[in-house]
């Protein structure tokens, strides 16, 4: 029988145990292994039964076990030392609070999805699990952080396989009471809702919810609550779902709602108001209109709200290409803002011209929240050094007539929290050699360039390790495998294969990611007779772990999983290849462990960063990958294998996936299994095993998600709150009339003559010439601009490369054509071929750099044909 309505019934705990309640509800659980072991004691089965989820297993504990344990004095004392190590860990000054200077008295964190731990299931892939990092590493760092995001009651979906391998979907429904949240409540005990207007007088309503990230308080929005009609309450069902209104309610309710969520909460509970927003990626673009909004509500003009608002915003994108972005139809936007809908004080033009494409090359049709967000904040970032270089291509078109590196995106790469990632038996070694307490530092806080302890673990012991977690991923495997194929209609007969699937001892590959085309899941099949023969060479065969999902609406995605299912169910490699199904984060961190080599092979650059490889790295795993995102940037061959690319513009697709797998065979004949099986005098691996020390010793301090956020914290937010707090009112009105005044002279704004006293198109290096240009102003003086001499190395078609830049200055007053003088001296560092130019931005104390405003004047064609600007 089908029950007619679901509640959820909480124990009661005896006095004694009542701190469990608390360490449940605080997801630093997920990431500190004695509190996870204190829950494992309380009832192994029901722990494991529970999916390792506290919350889950206090509710399926048995009266009779909680009594027992209440008088258990070694339980208790165990209890104790874990609730008491939690309120240090709450309340005791880290890294941040030991800083200097005037750091923002907190920072509010938006994203889509968070990927805390697998018992809170609100992520979808790489977005997510960095967002959920983020977190965890602020929280570790002691900075205060505030988390936003929805609440999904059907998450992302569960995945399975039919019979043939085509992926099927599957949505639970989430009860957030049987989740570890708790909701946020007024002070008459009512949950904290938030509102959003809606066309049509009608009104979309959300409660909010409260995850405790460690010290990081992560607020989800969640709009299925009974004040809402059927279409509202639907607006969080799932994660990327829905069409484009569909999308469009979420990313409001994620932005406007959620800058109100932080209102609330602070009004709430005396936290400190954000000084600091930061979105990742553009689906939580509209909290910068909220905030817009908030400060015309308190007197200031748009134009006043907008550089007030931008001071404080800092926006990461994560995606090297467009079809990546959120784009809305522009009359979809313009429905949902305005005097019958959602801000109805801001004219709709203006919010239409903050994300509208127009720029060359745009769709002037289209809202675009990748635009917006870049519109809406002083500070932005891509995220790895190469990813950083691609987004200022992208995104060139938002200010003309500077060249792509010039373009205001910086980069931070990402970074992997390590105390969710490692395998408790490699920090177990680890920490036998420097302590728990430096073990933990190390890993949560970071700070050093070399973990030089790494060299004196004995190779026996590092070769022992790597084949402990080989095995324990072997085991996951097979339960995994029968677990699948069951589902697939699989009778027990049909498996017996099974218990000779993989084996600890084989060379293991692994490649777990979601599915889009261009990570190419299946480019190792490209020739299966090849393959095949890896797979089972009779002295150095391979064994390869995949698994992946492909989004609900990707056919082609599911394709590539089917192609790749079908490899593997063939009986002749089976027990050497397999798919596992229902990829998330409780499989990923057996999977990184287990690996011997994790192998990525995107079409480059096409991938922003790629954080897997970095969780494998943590764990002396070596990497097999493109050199794209972050392993372009910190490859070393210490640290494993760069897969050669042809990515020229000449190359066709077929041929390039053709060339690259190729490439990836040799790579794993010639070079990647005879070291692996090659032994020294020991009987060991010793070549492998230096390459294993190497990766942890040297690339393990640079992957960690605490050097992550130190340098987001550094580099953006501490200026970020700097600026925010330089904008009063009057600075901002102040920046505001400025650059309106700027840009409607800017028309006027000329260089006209370029002199310099080189008599000849050759000089010596380290030469300094003087530079004399005349540039007209027209409606503007000196301190409004800053006249630059450019100059550096010129490529063939006279470009300037790596240029440098020095402010030229003003001479006198205007003369009677109202032209100003500047001079400057002009080094010449460089040999070869060089070049300058000149240039006027306009220039201001509140701006964050020259290029901010997209405004410059350059020499005209005809004045550098007579100037003779360059010098070979």
């Amino acid at each position: 029988m089908k029950a007619i309505r679901r509640l959820t019934v909480r124990p009661v705990l005896p006095d004694p145990l009542r701190p469990l309640s608390d360490l449940a509800r605080n997801l630093r659980w997920s990431w500190h292994p004695e509190t996870r072991d204190l829950f494992q004691s309380v009832d192994p089965e029901c722990w494991t039964a529970s999916g390792r989820d506290p919350v889950r297993l206090l509710g399926t504990v048995p009266p009779a076990r909680l009594a027992e344990l209440a008088e258990d004095r070694r339980f208790l004392r165990r209890l104790t030392a874990v609730a008491d190590d939690l309120d240090h860990y709450m309340s005791g000054d880290r890294w941040y609070q030991a800083q200097s200077g005037r750091l923002p008295a907190a920072v509010a964190y938006f994203s889509p999805e968070f990927g805390i731990t697998a018992a809170l299931p609100q992520y979808s892939g790489g977005l997510g699990i960095l967002a959920g990092d983020h977190l965890k590493a602020a929280s570790d760092l002691g900075v205060p952080l505030v988390g936003v995001g929805l609440l999904y009651r059907h998450g992302y979906f569960r995945q399975s396989l039919s019979r043939d391998g085509w992926q099927q979907e599957h949505y639970p429904v989430l009860d957030p009471h049987e989740l570890p949240l708790a909701p946020l409540k007024e002070p008459d005990g009512t949950p904290a809702h938030v509102a959003l207007a809606l066309p049509g007088g009608r009104e979309l309503r959300a409660r909010v919810w409260l995850a405790q990230v460690g010290r990081v308080p992560l607020l989800l929005l969640d709009s299925d609550v009974e004040e809402n009609d059927p279409g509202e309450r639907g607006v969080t069902d799932r994660l990327y779902g829905g069409g484009s209104e569909h999308r469009l309610l979420q990313e409001m309710l994620l932005g406007i709602g959620g800058v109100r969520a932080v209102r609330t909460y602070c009004r709430l509970t005396g936290h400190a108001a954000p000084e600091v927003f930061h979105t990742n990626e553009g689906h939580a673009g509209f909290l910068g209109l909220e905030r817009i909004a908030e400060l015309c509500d308190e007197g200031l003009e748009f134009g006043a709200a907008l550089e007030a608002v931008r001071a404080g915003t800092v926006f990461t994108t994560h995606t090297p290409v467009p079809a990546g972005i959120d784009r809305f139809d522009r009359e979809l936007v313009a429905r949902h803002f305005g005097p019958d809908s959602e801000l109805p004080r801001i004219d709709v033009e203006r919010v239409l011209r903050l994300g509208m494409e127009t720029y060359p090359g745009g769709e002037p049709n289209l809202f675009n929240m990748a635009v917006m967000g870049l519109r809406l904040a002083q500070r932005a970032n891509g995220v790895s050094l190469l990813h950083g270089g691609v987004s200022r291509g992208m995104f060139a078109g938002l200010w003309p007539g500077f060249d792509a590196e010039e373009v205001p995106i910086t980069s931070v790469t990402n970074g992997v929290h390590a105390p969710t990632w490692v395998a408790p038996e490699v920090f177990r070694l680890g920490a036998r050699q420097i302590g728990v307490q430096r073990a933990e530092d190390a890993l949560a806080v970071g700070g050093s360039d070399r973990w030089d302890s790494v060299a004196d673990i004995p190779d026996r012991d590092i070769w022992e390790l790597r084949r402990t977690l080989r095995a324990h991923l072997v085991e996951e495997v097979r339960e995994r495998l029968r677990a699948s194929w069951r589902q697939r209609g699989a009778g027990t007969a049909e498996l017996g294969w099974i218990d000779d699937a993989l084996d600890p001892d084989v060379l293991t590959i692994g490649f777990a990611r979601r599915v889009p085309s261009y990570k190419r899941l299946t480019l190792m099949l490209r020739d299966r007779d090849r393959l095949t023969e890896l797979l089972l060479h009779h002295e150095r065969p391979i064994q390869i772990v995949v698994a992946g999902k492909a989004h609900p609406a990707d056919d082609g995605g599911k394709r590539l999983v089917q192609e790749l299912v079908r490899f593997a169910d063939d009986p002749r490699v089976r027990h050497r290849i397999v798919f596992l199904p229902d990829y998330g984060m409780a499989m990923a961190q057996k999977l990184y462990p287990g690996c011997d080599i994790w192998l990525n092979n995107p079409l480059r650059p096409l991938e922003a960063c790629g954080t897997s490889g970095m969780k494998a790295a943590l764990n002396g795993c070596l990497n097999l990958s493109v050199l794209d995102g972050w392993w372009d940037e910190w490859y070393q061959p210490d640290f494993g294998w760069a897969i050669p690319t042809a990515d020229g513009a000449g190359t066709d697709p077929d041929r390039r996936d053709a060339i690259e797998a190729n490439a990836l065979y040799d790579l794993l004949e010639q070079r990647i299994t005879p070291r692996f099986y090659e032994r020294g005098a020991s009987g060991l691996p010793d070549r492998w095993l230096e390459m294993v020390r190497r990766t942890l010793s040297l690339l393990g301090p640079k992957v960690l998600a605490g050097r992550m956020v130190r340098e987001y914290v550094e580099r953006l937010y501490a200026p970020a709150a700097e600026a925010h707090r330089a904008m009063d009112p009057d600075s901002a009105r102040g920046l505001a009339e400025w650059k309106a005044r700027v840009r409607a002279a800017w028309p006027g704004v000329s260089v006209d003559h370029v002199e310099t006293s080189a008599a000849t198109a050759a000089a010596e290096l380290g030469a300094t010439l003087a530079l004399r240009v005349r540039v007209r102003l027209g409606d503007l003086a000196p301190e409004d601009v800053e006249v630059q001499a450019v100059s550096g190395r010129v490529d063939s078609e006279d470009r300037i490369t790596d240029a440098a830049k020095v402010p030229l200055k003003p001479v006198g007053g205007p003369d009677l054509e109202g032209r100003w003088v500047y001079e400057g001296p002009l080094a010449l560092d460089r040999t070869g071929p060089f070049g300058y130019t000149v240039r006027v931005l306009p220039a201001h104390r509140l701006l964050a750099s020259g290029v901010e405003t997209g405004l410059v004047a350059v020499p005209s064609g005809d004045l550098v044909e007579a100037a003779g600007l360059l010098m070979r």
